[in-house]
């Protein structure tokens, strides 16, 4: 499993029915993608108390065959023709799990990020990621959860999809507007390097 978000931030007073409708119109498109397990159309607005209008999905990839096969495709043209191109952050697979609330709509998101210390083993914080995922798997209202690890910069991310408001003081918190999940049942569950 990889994961990937880039992040599309947009001035104050931008009107982010024009994301709205981008999504509604095209997310389909990414309905039968192969390699995809799933992309979340995510947005915070400033008019919702969020720091910044930005259009940000975030997508795990089943296969980084897939992962290629969008950013050198049509699908991510589109967004650098229309955005200019930014910056794609991606993380190794370290779990994934579903929560208790699996087969229900995600409203919200979670993203937390957080550097691995310099003097810190990278096993020990790893793993530290991954018992804590093992308790929120277990959270009234979680869709589905993954962490994953950023070995250039040494950066764990922790990501949640919930079916209703998101837990206060996660991370920093998006709107789902739209989720595909063509490959959702071939994200393999549990760690990563087993």
């Amino acid at each position: 499993m990889h994961a990937m978000q880039y992040e599309i931030t947009l001035p104050a007073d931008y009107d982010m029915g024009v994301i709205r409708h981008r999504v509604a119109t095209r997310g389909h498109l990414l309905d039968g993608f192969a390699g995809l397990g799933l992309k979340a159309y995510l947005v915070r607005e400033r008019s919702a108390g969020a720091p910044v209008n930005q259009y940000a999905p975030f997508y795990l990839w089943a296969a980084p065959e897939g992962m290629n096969a969008f950013l050198w495709g049509p699908g991510f043209q589109g967004i650098v023709d229309d955005f200019g191109r930014p910056e794609v952050r991606h993380w190794a697979g370290a779990a994934y799990g579903e929560g208790p609330a699996a087969g229900a709509v995600p409203r919200y998101a979670v993203r937390r990020r957080e550097p691995i210390g310099e003097g810190e083993r990278p096993a020990d914080a790893v793993g530290r990621a991954v018992e804590a995922h093992g308790r929120l798997l277990r959270e009234d209202g979680l869709v589905a959860a993954a962490v994953a690890v950023d070995p250039r910069h040494w950066e764990l991310l922790a990501f949640a999809l919930w079916a209703g408001p998101a837990p206060e003081g996660a991370g920093d918190v998006f709107r789902v507007l739209r989720l595909s999940q063509p490959g959702r049942a071939a994200l393999r569950r549990g760690r990563h390097w087993d």
